[in-house]
């Protein structure tokens, strides 16, 4: 089998380094094409041995993408075409289409309730994506929740699969050398109570919470912010102004595998916390969370879909929390206070292992391949995406 996989960008982000863990366990031959931003996932994913073709698209409405991207899966000759976020998913379904491929496939990663990519969900962008969604085969939602959210946009309910995010336990399997390494890399103290923050600095994120709540707590704690994304100027404001400036580090966007570039990937980073936070009021799934657990840490949330699915006793380190400055300073304070406990990965984490879910996406792929799109369909007229 023959898989082309289309994504609006591969600069590291979590649907982007998802995309390059799955290739790693799929059992077909799989091919990628980025329509902007070929970044460093890029450079892992052809590390990989995965080809990856950049499509060079120059904005939303560069409509002079869609030919050059059908002619990319036409000459491939793929079996199948796999879309992931909101932009690919509106081109490479239409494109897929006036190529003659019948059998797409999309993943949704990041729709929430009021926005999706940071993008927010008006009637516009709703229209234009159940437009492309019914040029499809089948959508994959990443948890339950999100498959909930595209039954109530008005996507048909046998075209909704449920294929949750994975991750690879033992890279996330607590380290002791690489938690001292990485904190006498990164300058923290080995006695430092660090709290760590994982995902793209952006609003929704709401990271100013923990920056708020830093200040609250003693000297001896750090604010670990591993990301990149437009508010970090933001955010490191907000520090000067609450006084804790030189308690709040921003480790940057790290890679979940290596890639090439320099300093400690993600999973070290994870060992060298003592905590995860995760401020943000609405998720798709919450890997940084299931990520965090994986790496046997202690985790205060206020969203995360992937454990709302599962019995409370599968993460009993993790714990829900309002999004609010004050009530994130209790709780990691409490944390602080209980010592630090066995770093070992719980039910939760062993749950959403990557070799489960690249074989639920197999039997997406065979569902898919059995009953393709009917022909009679023609491609919709595009307007703005």
């Amino acid at each position: 089998m023959r898989v082309l996989h289309i994504i609006t960008g591969l600069g590291v982000g979590g649907a982007e380094q998802q995309l390059r863990l799955l290739l790693r366990h799929l059992p077909v031959e799989c091919e990628v094409v980025t329509l902007t931003d070929p970044g460093p996932v890029a450079d892992g994913l052809r590390a990989d041995g995965v080809r990856v073709t950049h499509l060079g698209m120059s904005g939303n409405r560069d409509l002079s993408a869609l030919p050059r991207l059908a002619r990319v899966i036409r000459r491939g000759r793929y079996d199948l075409v796999h879309t992931h976020l909101y932009r690919a998913c509106l081109y490479g379904r239409i494109a897929a289409r006036l190529a003659g491929v019948r059998t797409v496939v999309a993943t949704e990663h990041s729709l929430g309730d009021t926005q999706t990519e940071g993008r927010p969900l008006g009637a516009g962008v709703r229209a234009l994506y159940l437009l492309g969604e019914r040029l499809g085969r089948s959508t994959v939602a990443v948890s339950p929740a999100v498959a909930a959210r595209l039954a109530r946009w008005g996507v048909p309910r046998p075209r909704i699969a449920v294929v949750p995010n994975g991750i690879d336990l033992a890279r996330f399997a607590f380290d002791p050398e690489a938690r001292r390494g990485t904190r006498a890399a990164l300058g923290l103290p080995e006695d430092a109570f660090v709290i760590g923050g994982i995902g793209r600095l952006v609003p929704g994120k709401r990271f100013d919470v923990l920056v708020r709540a830093l200040a609250d707590l003693p000297a001896d704690c750090r604010l670990l912010l591993v990301g990149g994304g437009p508010q970090e100027s933001v955010l490191r404001l907000a520090a000067r102004r609450a006084g804790v400036a030189d308690r709040v580090l921003f480790a940057g966007e790290r890679p979940y595998l290596p890639d090439g570039s320099p300093g400690p990937a993600l999973p070290a980073l994870a060992s060298a916390m003592d905590v995860l936070a995760a401020p943000s009021p609405e998720e798709a799934f919450g890997l940084a969370v299931v990520e965090a657990l994986a790496a046997g840490l202690p985790v205060r949330y206020t969203s995360c879909p992937a454990l709302e699915d599962l019995p409370p006793r599968a993460a009993p380190a993790a714990a829900r929390v309002p999004c609010d400055a004050a009530a994130y300073a209790r709780a990691l304070a409490a944390v602080r206070a209980a010592g630090p406990g066995e770093r070992t990965a719980c039910e939760a984490a062993r749950h959403y292992r990557i070799t489960r879910s690249a074989a639920r996406l197999m039997d997406v792929y065979a569902a898919a391949l059995a009953h393709p799109a009917p022909t009679s369909r023609s491609p919709q007229k595009v307007g703005s995406a």
